[in-house]
């Protein structure tokens, strides 16, 4: 097999040869291949001349990994299809007469503008609550991790063990309350021609594919970055396959950053044997040293299947901690320094939101690639690439720089606000450690006053410097 794919190493040639029917599960750490070892799972799968060929799926959240994994897809997988998800079960409810134009409310705006409306009439029929005073934005949570289990009954909420935004409780004495919201906010959003929005999309495909007899599309479905997938979307792809065919999950729950908080057992699936995998072949031991300290941070406590990596003998320079003066420091030494290593290297600028990054796409005038949901083509070999931490999951870079690390910044004050400072350490930390463990050789973090309190304290693990 040809092609941009790296050849199996050591324990990765293992997976390879998973049993071909039912479900299976690889847990690894940043680093450990599991995107190429996706791959290569699907060209095994779908191999003509095989006993267990039949077409595979091969599935995953973010649409710029994607275009990455159709641009590493060697040309004789010609019986694999690559999609995200979300494209997936459009895709699957169109063809069975259950999707009409712009009939999901994919705009987030208008997804809390009719939320509000709910809340709104639903507190109108009770007497004054603080609860109905809570950010719209923990409504707007709950009813997202609400669909994302597949909860369809305020009976069946009340009863569920609540796992999910820490520091964010709601009493079961609520929860009939807050079902009632859910179900308001439903009406409104149907009766604006919405019949679906991106979270409860996945309960729809799965109840449709319970109600299917025909013949399913695709024999074999490999989820990789599977700890991005709701438990929901995961059910849905578990009713997708034949009674012969298999479903493959690749994860790393270190990785999880969607608010799922799940190990694949809590979606259901039957895993005889889970597959880990600990060694790290994309960092330097510096970079992954870095790595293991923040998984070892107290976000990370209490992750479900977590994979510690054991860190790889490649070496390389220390991460490099800068001290700037101010912001206009920061985005000087940003910009220099990634226009002058990217003659040589690829090199990414990560930021926590689109709004900084504008900030550079702004500077970089279309000299630099952006990763963004509707990116086509995958760019190789040197250059500057820019975008959020979440857009760079599943990609890797010989240089990443990682600007703005201040602890006004991070953890996020409207996080704080909306879903209190301990869910805020957790999923920004989380964050954090996907952008760390996105660089090859190179890491280069900088920041103006005081440092975020998400990187470890332990001055061995940089090299500081003040511009």
């Amino acid at each position: 097999m040809t092609g941009n794919l790296p050849k199996p190493i050591k324990k990765q040639r293992e997976v390879l040869y998973m049993p071909a029917s039912g479900h299976t599960a690889v847990l690894g750490t940043a680093g450990s291949g599991k995107t190429t070892l996706a791959l290569y799972r699907a060209a095994y799968l779908s191999e003509p001349s095989m006993p267990h060929a039949g077409k595979t799926l091969l599935l995953t959240f973010n649409r710029a990994l994607v275009t990455y994994l159709n641009y590493l897809k060697p040309v004789e997988l010609g019986n694999v299809q690559i999609e995200n998800y979300h494209t997936f079960a459009r895709g699957y409810l169109n063809v069975r007469g259950k999707m009409s134009y712009n009939c999901i409310c994919s705009d987030s705006d208008e997804q809390k503008n009719y939320i509000a409306q709910a809340v709104k009439n639903i507190k109108d029929g009770y007497e004054p609550s603080k609860f109905f005073k809570r950010p719209i934005e923990f409504f707007i949570d709950e009813i997202r991790w609400i669909f994302s289990h597949g909860i369809t009954s305020a009976e069946e909420y009340v009863k569920v063990e609540r796992v999910g935004r820490i520091g964010t409780s709601l009493s079961r004495r609520l929860r009939p309350i807050m079902y009632e919201i859910l179900e308001k906010y439903v009406e409104i959003r149907t009766q604006n021609g919405k019949r679906y929005d991106w979270e409860d999309i996945a309960l729809h495909v799965r109840k449709e594919f319970e109600d299917d007899s025909s013949i399913r599309m695709y024999k074999h479905i490999i989820v990789d970055e599977g700890q991005d997938f709701s438990p929901e979307m995961i059910r849905s792809l578990a009713v997708a396959i034949p009674t012969d065919g298999s479903l493959s999950f690749f994860g790393d729950v270190a990785q999880q950053i969607y608010g799922q908080r799940m190990s694949w057992r809590s979606a259901g699936l039957k895993i005889p044997q889970q597959w880990n995998f600990k060694e790290n072949y994309r960092n330097t031991k510096q970079i992954s040293q870095l790595g293991l300290a923040i998984s070892r941070m107290p976000f990370f406590n209490d992750i479900p299947d977590l994979v510690e990596p054991t860190s790889p003998r490649a070496d390389g320079p220390l991460p490099t901690l800068a001290r700037c003066i101010n912001d206009e420091q920061i985005i000087e030494i940003v910009l220099q320094a990634a226009r002058n290593a990217s003659k040589t290297q690829s090199v990414a600028i990560l930021v926590k939101n689109r709004a900084l990054e504008n900030i550079f796409r702004t500077e970089l005038r279309g000299t630099a690639t952006r990763l963004h949901r509707d990116m086509k083509v995958w760019k190789d070999g040197p250059g500057i690439f820019h975008g959020t931490y979440h857009s760079a999951k599943g990609l890797e870079f010989d240089m990443v720089i990682l600007p703005f690390l201040d602890d006004e910044n991070l953890p996020d004050k409207t996080h704080i606000e909306s879903y209190g400072e301990e869910d805020a350490l957790t999923h920004d930390g989380r964050l954090l450690y996907v952008a760390v463990t996105r660089a090859k050789t190179t890491l280069l973090l900088l920041y103006s006053d005081s440092l975020t309190p998400l990187l470890p304290k332990d001055g061995g693990l940089y090299q500081e410097v003040h511009p």
